[in-house]
């Protein structure tokens, strides 16, 4: 009985350490925490360019990856753009915003 209690204990933190192991991010894929996250900082990034009157957000296009946030899209002026990037960097848990904004 003592040896089926170790091999059940041993089980259980193999099983729990491989669960953990196969969350865990790399440098090409983001674990599951990291993609939640990654996912309200896009929505939070569309709120706000949707807010913004002079901006037509739905031509631009928001991607996070591990914090990095990615606009893409076709706007009118140099300003429109300058206002989202700077949207974009105002967002909490944005760590840098690449812009490959263009104008029409």
């Amino acid at each position: 009985m003592k040896n089926l209690s170790r091999f059940l204990s041993a089980f259980i933190v193999a099983f729990t350490l491989l669960s953990a192991a196969g969350c865990a991010s790399t440098h090409k894929h983001e674990g599951t925490g990291e993609y939640v996250d990654d996912s309200v900082i896009t929505t939070k990034v569309k709120a706000m360019l949707f807010d913004e009157p002079n901006l037509r957000s739905g031509q631009i296009n928001v991607e996070t990856f591990k914090g990095i946030v990615q606009l893409s899209g076709f706007v009118g002026t140099q300003a429109d753009i300058n206002k989202a990037v700077e949207i974009a960097r105002g967002v909490k848990g944005v760590q840098s915003v690449k812009n490959d904004m263009r104008l029409k």
